[in-house]
């Protein structure tokens, strides 16, 4: 019988190999594509203002889809164990490193960006290191919690499990600095925090740990705020538009302390409101947006979603959110299925960047919480998103793979 397993086992790793999940490449792929899109329909105003072709975007939008689907597709057919590891370790060194070494780098290397340095300056394209590295940061959590903290019994006492953490934190703490202080990327930076707390709880901690983390995550969050007057600005600006709603359910004696009444409403937020609108239910049509004439900047990066709600009404952007949904769900199951724990953690941990990275730019354009300039993933307009995104996904349909093979054999 034994003999008779390793048979089937062996002729499914010779003739199965490439069953991935399909399911989830073809969802990631149609979100690809709408993108693809939407770069053309969403920038018609913004070629005309820099004096680009019509197809600027769209044909920079299409190449880099293109690449994305294939880098998609060649990851699906290769077996997890000969890639996961080396990309995931490779992407950690070396934009870690890239991003270390650019507040030195010469003018001519790197685009700046709201005074700061984010972007790296290649030929015919710039990239953004920060996109490839959270893929990095995710696999090398998954790999060292397997290593230093799953195995570790909960009930240690609180300074040793804190001792046991601190190498993660003094981590963490470097990518803040470099992050939200060189880069002035705080969005970013609340992203990476939230994957490493969830992380946390699926390798086996204790509450003890939450709670500590909790308190000094406030306080660390304040004081990120504090240390930049950009920030307590937008957050200002962001207060002038809700307090209304806020103060009307608080005492009277409340807003005497906390209205403020000389700051404008966010300009961009109250467009990106006006699009989701003027999209009402069925949208206006494809290509006939007004607030992207001029009135709604980066409608086709950060604010990609008012833009599309105001085409294609709530309707159509309630099918791209099932979509997104979908997808997180499909990388959660196969995050269950999967018995390799470094597999496990990784799969969970990019199922948390894309939804988080979405809930944290949907809240933002709705004015629920302030603008943070995150990206939607596999929709915005942008290569080292779409691309950095098309690894993640490769990575997961690679280790899909180990959950289909383990189905058979069972079977």
């Amino acid at each position: 019988m034994h003999s008779n397993k390793n048979q089937i086992k062996n002729k499914i790793n010779k003739v199965k190999l490439h069953e991935a999940d399909y399911v989830l490449f073809l969802l990631v792929s149609s979100l690809i594509i709408t993108s693809i899109i939407f770069s053309y329909s969403l920038t018609v105003y913004t070629v005309e203002y820099y004096g680009y072709n019509q197809f600027h975007f769209f044909i920079r939008q299409f190449f880099v889809g293109t690449l994305s689907i294939f880098i998609m597709w060649g990851f699906s057919l290769i077996n997890p164990d000969k890639i996961v590891n080396k990309v995931g370790m490779g992407l950690f060194i070396l934009f870690f490193i890239l991003m270390s070494i650019m507040p030195v780098l010469p003018s001519s290397l790197v685009t700046a960006s709201g005074g700061a340095n984010r972007w790296i300056r290649l030929p015919g394209f710039s990239l953004s290191p920060v996109e490839f590295f959270k893929i990095g940061f995710i696999y090398f959590l998954s790999w060292s919690f397997h290593r230093r903290l799953i195995e570790v019994p909960r009930r240690i006492g609180l300074k040793q499990e804190m001792r046991l953490l601190a190498p993660y934190f003094l981590t963490f703490l470097l990518v803040v600095f470099i992050v939200a202080f060189l880069q002035k990327d705080f969005g970013q930076v609340a992203l990476l925090g939230g994957i490493l707390f969830i992380l946390l709880i699926f390798a086996n901690r204790s509450y003890k740990v939450f709670v500590s983390l909790g308190v000094v995550g406030v306080v660390g969050f304040i004081g990120l705020i504090v240390a930049a007057p950009h920030r307590i600005q937008r957050i200002y600006s962001w207060w002038a538009m809700v307090q209304d709603k806020i103060l009307s359910i608080l005492p009277d004696w409340a807003g005497n302390y906390l209205r403020i009444d000389e700051l404008p409403e966010p300009y961009q937020v109250s467009h990106s409101l006006n699009a989701i609108h003027n999209g009402g239910i069925f949208g206006q049509g494809l290509g006939l947006g007004d607030l992207k004439l001029g009135f709604l900047s980066e409608v086709h990066t950060d604010f990609v979603l008012a833009g599309i709600t105001e085409e294609v009404g709530l309707l159509g952007l309630s099918v791209i959110v099932s979509i997104m949904f979908l997808i997180v769900l499909r990388i959660f199951k196969i995050s269950r299925r999967v018995d390799n724990k470094i597999y496990h953690l990784f799969t969970i941990g990019i199922a948390l960047m894309i939804i988080i990275a979405f809930l944290i730019n949907s809240y933002g354009i709705s004015g629920m919480i302030p603008i943070k300039g995150i990206a939607v993933p596999l929709l915005s307009y942008g290569g080292s998103s779409m691309l950095s995104m098309a690894i993640a996904i490769g990575l997961v349909l690679s280790i899909s793979k180990s959950v289909n093979l383990k189905e058979k054999v069972d079977k």
